[in-house]
């Protein structure tokens, strides 16, 4: 029988977080591959502890070095990311035998190369792979607001912070924004008519969570940010930025 890859959505790492598919799916794996971003990275640890809790080893692989200074060709650059990852990869599960696990923040749906990366391991090395589903983070933003994400009968983009300014100059006024560790909301023009419900590590104890109209919480905003960081270790923030003032939640 070919070994098998899967691919687990993990919400914000929180254990009470994992669906019962999930933790089925990290219990039927010989080992986990991570990745260790720096020499103290608190999201492998986070992983880690998930692993260590369902008695489940971690192999932590080096994170080759991406070009972050915004080049020129961004999916190139990304390209060539992904390559060298399948190559780490790929010597580490050569050398382990097993079924093995891949945990992704949120649901690998949504902003994450895993699948991509899985997808060229699972073809070099005639395996297969599947996918468990994760809590992501605009559903866990949802909750912890209250909120819809999109008005009625109306549309909700998925974006990014580098994305931003593109979407909301092509008429986009409904968006969730993902991937904005520099608050590029906060660049917009007008900053008055646009409402944000905001959240930093949802569903964790060290959850941030700021809501009003962008120009009045701006300082809040970065306030919060800061303080999870300071809290956690580490941050990841989401929001639902909206052109109109909220009617009902």
């Amino acid at each position: 029988m070919a070994r098998r890859i899967r691919v687990v959505g993990i919400g914000s790492g929180d254990p009470a977080q994992l669906t019962p598919a999930a933790s089925a799916a990290l219990s039927s794996v010989a080992f986990v591959v991570a990745a260790a971003k720096s020499e103290d990275d608190p999201l492998l640890d986070v992983r880690r502890a998930l692993c260590a809790a369902a008695g489940i080893p971690l192999v932590a692989v080096r994170d080759p070095e991406r070009d972050r200074a915004d080049p020129k060709d961004y999916p190139a650059a990304v390209r060539n990311w992904h390559d060298a990852r399948v190559e780490a990869y790929a010597a580490v599960l050569e050398q382990n035998p097993g079924d093995v696990g891949f945990l992704v923040w949120g649901d690998p749906s949504l902003y994450d190369s895993t699948l991509r990366i899985v997808g060229r391991l699972a073809d070099r090395l005639e395996a297969s792979y599947d996918v468990v589903p994760g809590l992501s983070a605009p559903t866990l933003l949802a909750a912890a607001h209250r909120i819809v994400l999109h008005p009625v009968g109306k549309p909700v983009l998925v974006t990014t912070g580098r994305r931003l300014a593109a979407e909301v100059a092509a008429g986009h006024e409904n968006l969730v924004v993902m991937l904005d560790g520099g608050l590029t909301c906060l660049d917009l023009e007008s900053p008055r008519a646009w409402w944000i419900w905001w959240g930093a590590n949802l569903g964790t104890e060290t959850e941030r969570l700021v809501s009003g109209r962008l120009d009045e919480v701006a300082g809040e905003l970065r306030e919060q940010r800061a303080a999870a960081k300071a809290d956690a270790g580490w941050v990841m923030d989401t929001y639902l930025l909206r052109a109109t003032a909220p009617q009902v939640p």
